[in-house]
């Protein structure tokens, strides 16, 4: 009873107690006080995710974006949901992210290899490449493969080069977009076989398998997760596979340097998970150890596989961006020699 008539009436404590309930309660008042100014709030993540796929749905971006959102959403307890902005080779998608909040709540999971060539394939870009955004890790690699429409008269690589030297510009090729790694791998391929194929480019991987299937382009440089089971099926044939070894998942397609016995022919997409610049370097570096716990699972790697990945590829935020210049550099030498050009 005591202790209710002090709690309703501090007066009648002791001189020594009435004190130091009155420093406690300041203390407390000041703290409270202190936390509010300094802007402090709950833990991150507090509230849901946005995680942008620059692509359209259904093409490997957009397979892998939603694999990594659900593992996400489960590992930080906390909503994670995906925004297709598809157009342009990523570039519509990757400007929404520039320009959003930098505050870890806008996430977005894109093709290194097309986020690097879009200043050379399109010149008046709304952002900065490199300067708009922080990478977190990279994610994996994913090989394209060069398949066929069954009715289209070649069997081989070899009888495709063939009949592009017989008919110069007259066969056309399908990408998922113009700068897109399907897109480069075919301009690579012609340089490195010197032929002159007709690049018609799609905006995504989902329109151009259709056309490809329905017969109204009959080569497509695509990203193997979104025909693998065309081929299979043999509603596509598979020609060469353009990464540097063969697919476990279709180990009778022979590399495109295997095909032409030629050294040197390679181009993977490589996939990362980016931020807003200025992202702070706390949310960063939860968000990698969140990826190295989802890239480091054994189902994670199986499930990559299922879709055709070269595995898992976990990097620092620090050496992503390393990897990123890198691929600037290297994509605008073979857009500049190959002369490719943005739809």
């Amino acid at each position: 009873m005591r202790c209710i008539k002090y709690l309703f009436d501090p007066l009648s404590l002791p001189a020594w107690s009435f004190r130091t309930t009155l420093a406690v309660l300041s203390s407390l008042a000041m703290g409270t006080l202190s936390g509010w100014a300094m802007g402090e709030t709950a833990p991150y993540p507090n509230k849901t995710i946005r995680l942008v796929a620059p692509w359209p749905p259904g093409g490997a971006n957009d397979i892998l974006a939603r694999e990594i959102a659900a593992r996400l959403a489960a590992s930080m307890q906390q909503s994670v949901f995906v925004e297709n902005r598809g157009g342009s080779n990523g570039s519509i998608g990757s400007d929404v992210v520039a320009k959003s909040p930098a505050d870890g709540y806008t996430l977005m999971v894109h093709s290194v290899t097309s986020h690097a060539t879009n200043p050379a394939i399109y010149p008046s870009l709304r952002y900065d490449t490199e300067g708009d955004f922080q990478l977190v890790s990279l994610i994996t690699a994913i090989p394209q493969i060069i398949v066929a429409h069954p009715d289209f008269p070649v069997k081989t690589l070899k009888d495709l080069v063939q009949a592009a030297k017989a008919q110069p510009g007259s066969i056309s090729y399908a990408s998922y977009g113009s700068g897109s790694p399907g897109h480069l791998a075919g301009e690579l391929f012609k340089m490195t076989a010197k032929v002159d194929l007709s690049h018609v480019p799609y905006k995504g991987g989902g329109p151009a398998l259709l056309d490809t299937m329905a017969g109204h382009v009959p080569i497509y440089f695509a990203s193997i997760a979104t025909v693998m089971q065309q081929v299979k099926t043999g509603k596509l044939k598979a020609l060469a596979m353009t990464g540097s070894k063969r697919s476990a998942l279709l180990p009778e397609v022979p590399t495109v340097d295997e095909a032409l016995g030629i050294k040197g022919y390679e181009l993977s997409a490589t996939y990362a998970l980016f931020v807003p610049a200025k992202t702070p370097k706390a949310i960063v570096s939860k968000l990698n150890a969140e990826m190295g716990k989802i890239l480091s699972a054994p189902d994670f790697k199986r499930r990559l596989e299922t879709e055709g990945a070269d595995g898992t590829l976990f990097t620092t935020p620090e050496q992503s961006t390393v990897f990123l210049k890198a691929e600037v550099s290297k994509f605008a030498r073979l857009v500049r020699e190959s002369g490719a050009k943005g739809d």
